[in-house]
């Protein structure tokens, strides 16, 4: 639940938001429909390789910190797609495509869909929390453990929401990730993929609707 201001900078101010944040069943789906925000952008590119100081991750945390769950989502599922499977980075980026998935449901109402996420999410960071990777908390700006603890709280406490325009969607989690991406990104090859809709991970917004 947000119960205070946080102050949501910008990690990556040379790429725009897209015009709404998608809530399943009353926006056009973004790259399904036409007048979805996404439907006419070329196909996404992802690193050969997950890393949390690519631009594709910082990017998925500044949908995230703006209310662009869904979007977020997205985001991340590209990384995880290419992270070494048994990893650490995948169990991570696995655990924040599932938060964004709560923050969607938080958003529709769906309290009960909205905890299922929020605990496997935490279930996720916890268990990171017990491995020796310095990295994460310097690239969420959070410890992992935090995280958890954040996302239940989230989602056992739902923020109420009000009313907002297209394109300014009201965030509903009380902390912004960050850490180390507010600094120049270091970017390696990528390659073309095309929509990840029908990923595993792309299935978070189907269940428990």
């Amino acid at each position: 639940m947000v119960t205070h201001v946080v102050k949501r900078l910008r990690l990556l101010p040379q790429r725009s938001f897209p015009n709404y944040a998608y809530l399943p069943g009353r926006q056009p789906h973004p790259v399904r429909d036409p007048a979805g925000h996404s439907y006419h952008v070329e196909p996404l590119l992802v690193p050969t390789k997950a890393s949390l100081d690519s631009e594709d991750f910082a990017w998925g945390q500044d949908l995230f910190n703006h209310g662009y769950y869904w979007e977020a989502h997205e985001a991340w599922e590209g990384l995880w797609q290419v992270a070494e499977r048994g990893s650490a980075v995948r169990m991570l980026l696995k655990g924040l495509i599932l938060i964004s998935a709560a923050g969607v449901k938080i958003r529709e109402g769906k309290h009960e869909a909205a905890q299922r996420h929020a605990g496997r999410a935490a279930t996720l960071f916890r268990q990171l929390g017990t491995m020796q990777h310095c990295g994460f908390a310097r690239a969420l700006g959070i410890s992992p453990a935090a995280l958890a603890d954040q996302a239940e709280t989230a989602a056992e406490t739902p923020a109420v929401l009000k009313s907002t325009i297209p394109g300014h969607p009201e965030p509903v989690f009380d902390f912004i990730l960050g850490g180390s991406h507010a600094r120049r990104r270091r970017e390696g090859p990528r390659t073309k993929r095309g929509r990840s809709l029908s990923g595993e991970a792309g299935k978070r917004y189907s269940d428990d609707a």
